[in-house]
């Protein structure tokens, strides 16, 4: 086991000094990008005015309902790989009003998530116990359950996920019910409000002239809906399918259960039939682990390395397009098959 950790450290260290190499020479031949706060301020401000934009041209009549969740989407995941940066405190570290701007703008972008100050929290302890049980940031997300109805449920919304998993969850050190409710407060729980509201709105206006069901609404209801509706074209179901893209992705690139070194936190996962769901989340998939392997490095940065990192993150034992992970409840080897289907998972019924 020693000589296999230590072969692990060496590997790692390997790609830490390539991905190091070629930011350094990216940076050279383009020294705008040394300007680092500038260009986060920049993207922020671009995104939210594209998420403006897409807005108001579906409220206007310009672009269709569809178009606008499309465009939506791509900005809002273009966010959260701002706030992933801002939790490593990389844009105006020692300009607190400017930093705390870009976190509260980030959240305004997507409002179904806990605040990302308390997302720090969790995010850092993610990093320090990636793969274990105490990893809370990926186990509310699915991360280490066999694959099944309870992980696909969970998928698909966090409220859904830590109240059918309270049980299991509860049994964390960083993890307490309500504290972790209320730190949504109020724009996760007004989302939370507006996204059941029209499911249940638009699910009722389906299923009521089937069932010969009364659909005399009253006036202050359908003027509530037509609210509602606005919202969930611009910002709610974009962000109910950006979420639910990176939800699965993330689940599925992290390992869980049997991970011992750095190089086994993570897989990529860019195959092309993941193309639709990593363009939701900001290619992800593809990115995520370089960011495990240098946590210091801006996202549009990963990005434009990955080509590159891939390489010698393959020739050093990354694996990549692992999909029989999900068949392994996340487990890194086949022999802890057994292990993790014989482990105790939440019961639907009893959390």
């Amino acid at each position: 086991m020693e000589n296999s950790k230590g072969s692990d450290q060496q590997r790692v260290k390997n790609i830490q000094i390539a991905v190091r190499a070629e930011e350094t020479l990216l940076r050279a031949k383009y020294p705008l990008l040394n300007h680092q706060n500038a260009i986060g301020m920049s993207i922020l401000l671009l995104s939210l005015g594209g998420m403006i934009a897409s807005g108001l041209g579906y409220y206007y009549g310009f672009i269709p309902a569809w178009l606008c969740i499309v465009i939506s989407t791509l900005f809002a995941s273009i966010s959260h790989e701002l706030e992933h940066d801002l939790i490593h405190r990389l844009y105006f570290r020692k300009n607190p009003l400017a930093h705390n701007f870009m976190m509260a703008t980030v959240w305004l972008m997507r409002p179904s998530v806990v605040n990302p100050w308390y997302r720090r929290t969790i995010h850092f302890n993610h990093h320090k116990v990636s793969g274990t049980k105490e990893d809370l940031e990926e186990r509310v997300l699915g991360n280490g359950l066999k694959f099944g109805l309870l992980r696909t449920i969970i998928s698909l919304d966090g409220f859904l996920s830590i109240s059918l998993q309270r049980k299991e969850l509860n049994k964390m050190k960083l993890f307490n019910y309500l504290s972790f409710v209320l730190q949504g407060l109020p724009l996760a729980h007004l989302y939370i409000i507006s996204f059941y509201g029209f499911l249940a709105f638009h699910g009722y206006d389906t299923i009521a002239p089937i069932a010969g069901l009364s659909m005399a609404y009253p006036e202050w209801l359908l003027e509530i809906m037509s609210v509602v509706n606005i919202l969930a074209v611009v910002i709610i179901l974009p962000n109910a399918l950006r979420a639910f893209c990176l939800h699965n992705i993330t689940a599925a690139l992290h390992y869980y259960g049997d991970v011992d070194s750095l190089l086994k936190q993570c897989q990529v996962m860019n195959h092309w039939i993941l193309a639709p769901i990593n363009l939701f989340c900001f290619n992800f998939g593809s990115t995520h682990v370089i960011h495990h392997l240098v946590v210091s490095q801006p996202f549009y940065i990963r990005q434009m390395i990955a080509k590159p990192a891939h390489k010698v993150m393959k020739e050093n034992g990354i694996r990549f397009n692992d999909f029989k992970s999900m068949l392994r409840a996340n487990r890194f080897n086949k022999q802890d098959i057994d292990q993790a289907n014989n482990e105790e998972l939440p019961d639907i019924k009893a959390a």
